[in-house]
């Protein structure tokens, strides 16, 4: 039987949560769903591709205050039978709206990022906000998730709700398809001459993942030849730059902005290095651990040392500490991790398996 899955986000940038969003509705269409998304702004990295395949409903709004009545709006006019919100405080208002509604649908929410540490430093007040309306918000819903074991523990913590009230669903990371031989051909080329060790990341440009770190983690690789990457944009883009020029390293960092598949970059790279003070999961590392590319990364609350199993599957350093950073990445280089048993355990967060687990906790 089909069902309305609406998928209500702020917007479509190039974040993880708004990826994993995307993958989520191909498979839900799949199973024979009908998907539809639901923005507070239409816009983003990642429009132009989900209009290619589901119907883009523009709130229109742009502050979450205004959001419950615009929202509930929605929900009269549209009526789906599921909404699902991601990310507070939409996990909160979702909920709410479907009460006030009038219309009953099933109301799923998911987190995606360690609140705790994301708000760290927004002050007493915000803290007291955050936890009253996840109190409150948290049980109006019928089924709440978090992406790893770390974000479920956080948010059950800070709405008082037992751990066992949260789902841990790992985020899905489809396959990728290979990408041609001119698409890999460019990618050489942008990695530069001469050929060297090359050290990869993948991510917005924000103070969460902490690329200055890994600035400083090259700066200290005693591999003179050695190239890094970043793929992604945002605000700490000049920041960087800057940083590079000051540890003397500026002509072997490569900025080569958002791109929205990085196979081609995960393939062409010898290491791939995550550097976050926190996170929610970390697609990235599976999506380089799908191309059979070794990973390191800071054991940062939540979700690296998941994937990794504790270091099974790849290095985890102290958060902060370039020179653990420095040291793994140099070791990473000499002894890489066998590609088969990166890929193999890729294939644990298909797809298909997160959209069971959703479909199965809302009974479809």
């Amino acid at each position: 039987m089909s069902h309305k899955i609406s998928i209500l986000l702020p917007n479509l940038c190039g974040g993880g949560a708004e990826r994993v969003n995307i993958d989520l509705a191909h498979e839900f269409a799949t199973a024979g769903h009908d998907v539809e998304f639901v923005l507070m702004q239409a816009q983003g990295e990642l429009l132009p591709e989900t209009l290619l395949s589901f119907d883009v409903v523009d709130l229109a709004t742009p502050r979450a205050r205004s959001l419950p009545l615009t929202l509930i709006r929605y929900l009269r006019r549209r009526r789906p039978d599921v909404l699902i919100a991601a990310m507070w405080p939409l996990t909160v208002i979702a909920p709410l709206a479907g009460r006030l509604s009038g219309h009953r649908c099933k109301v799923l929410v998911s987190e995606h990022c360690n609140l705790t540490s994301q708000y760290r430093n927004w002050g007493r007040m915000h803290r007291a906000m955050m936890r009253a309306s996840m109190a409150l918000g948290f049980r109006l819903a019928d089924c709440r998730v978090g992406v790893s074991a770390g974000v479920a523990e956080d948010a059950a913590t800070i709405s008082r709700l037992p751990f066992d009230a949260f789902k841990v669903v790992h985020n899905p990371v489809p396959p990728r398809p290979e990408p041609s031989a001119e698409v890999i051909k460019r990618t050489e080329e942008l990695w530069g001459a001469p050929p060297g060790a090359r050290i990869l990341t993948v991510g917005t440009m924000k103070a969460m993942k902490n690329h200055p770190l890994l600035l400083r983690a090259f700066a200290e690789l005693d591999r003179p030849e050695a190239r890094l990457m970043f793929v992604g944009d945002g605000s700490g883009r000049n920041e960087l730059l800057s940083l590079a020029r000051e540890l003397g390293v500026a002509d072997r960092v490569i900025l080569v902005g958002f791109h929205p598949d990085p196979t081609p970059f995960y393939q062409t790279a010898d290491v791939f290095a995550l550097s976050s003070d926190y996170e929610g999961f970390g697609n990235v590392i599976v999506e380089a651990m799908a191309c059979g590319t070794p990973v390191v990364a800071t054991d940062c609350p939540s979700g690296p040392g998941e994937i990794l199993d504790s270091g099974s599957y790849g290095r985890l350093v102290p958060v902060g500490n370039s020179t653990a950073l420095a040291s793994a990445i140099a070791v990473t280089l000499d002894e890489p991790a066998p590609k088969e048993l990166l890929q193999s355990r890729a294939e644990d967060f298909h797809p298909a398996k997160a959209a069971r687990a959703y479909l199965h906790l809302l009974g479809l």
